[in-house]
């Protein structure tokens, strides 16, 4: 069984609440870094987003419910990377991944920077044969190296890619131009464009429609507009904002069957929680949709 940690997602007290057997969600926290190409400190990101979960409510006003009694939610301790880079650390995230999917777990990860993604989709992938991804993110991450790296956070997407797994973009608005011949050549690539998004009041909807029944949902933190999310490595203007970034997983959870998903590449700031604030409500939010709402 997982080691579980002493800091508890929301900060739940009640062990009927928590423990691994009883939950049906498991946190895992991944605070990998090594690729980090602009403002460094994602490593702190996972502990930081469980810590600010303590203030989060466990009532949702828009639910009606307290979702956490009806789900259970278990906490893992952080996994302990030491020396491991690359590809030893990518099978060390997904190795952990398989584990938490084999005890029949709904898997969210909290993780440091984006490459730890493609560990956790490789492992789900050999679960679910006809996975899809939705990906909420400033940056297309379709790089096919960066820095001389293959296993980037720049390239992660390109990763996933290659696995042949439908992928729809949403909000994106930074990649080079080797990633923009790459989304309108490939078939498996819809990127939605945050300029076309504010242009286009059925963007939800045609994201949705190419994806899988069996959807796994990774968000970068700073697929949101600094305003609302300034505790990023790589901030971007004209980002998606709550409401519509709600409306989104709401309707995703409605339509398809999202089987998982992880937030990565927060970058605490000394003296503001907001960042790891927001997104342990987002969290919490997502947990809703996908088993209640």
């Amino acid at each position: 069984m997982k080691a579980t940690t002493d800091h508890h997602f929301l900060g739940l007290q009640d062990l009927s609440l928590h423990t691994y057997e009883s939950s049906k969600v498991v946190i895992q926290q991944i605070p990998y870094e090594h690729t980090s190409s602009y403002v460094t400190g994602s490593e702190a990101g996972p502990a930081a987003i469980v810590k600010a979960s303590e203030f989060v409510e466990c009532y949702d006003e828009e639910i009606d419910t307290e979702i956490a009694e009806r789900i259970g939610i278990n906490t893992l301790a952080p996994l302990v990377f030491g020396s491991l880079i690359n590809a030893e650390a990518i099978s060390l995230i997904e190795e952990s991944t398989a584990e938490l999917l084999k005890d029949g777990k709904f898997v969210v990860s909290f993780g440091a920077e984006h490459t730890a993604t493609y560990g956790i989709v490789k492992a789900f992938a050999k679960k679910y044969k006809n996975l899809s991804i939705l990906q909420i993110d400033a940056h297309s991450d379709l790089r096919q190296s960066y820095q001389g790296n293959k296993l980037s956070h720049a390239c992660v997407m390109a990763r996933i890619h290659d696995m042949g797994l439908t992928i729809c973009q949403a909000g994106i608005r930074a990649l080079s131009r080797e990633e923009a011949e790459l989304i309108k050549k490939s078939d498996n690539i819809n990127t939605f464009y945050a300029h076309q998004i504010r242009r286009n009041p059925l963007w939800m909807e045609e994201i949705i429609a190419p994806l899988s029944n069996d959807v796994y949902i990774t968000i970068d933190a700073d697929g949101f507009d600094p305003s609302i999310m300034p505790g990023v490595g790589t901030a971007e203007p004209n980002g998606l904002f709550w409401t519509e970034t709600l409306q989104l997983l709401h309707l995703v959870c409605k339509e398809r069957n999202v089987v998982g998903f992880d937030i990565v590449e927060c970058v605490p700031i000394k003296g503001s929680i907001l960042s790891e604030y927001t997104l342990a409500k987002l969290a919490y939010k997502l947990l809703g949709y996908r088993f209640i709402s």
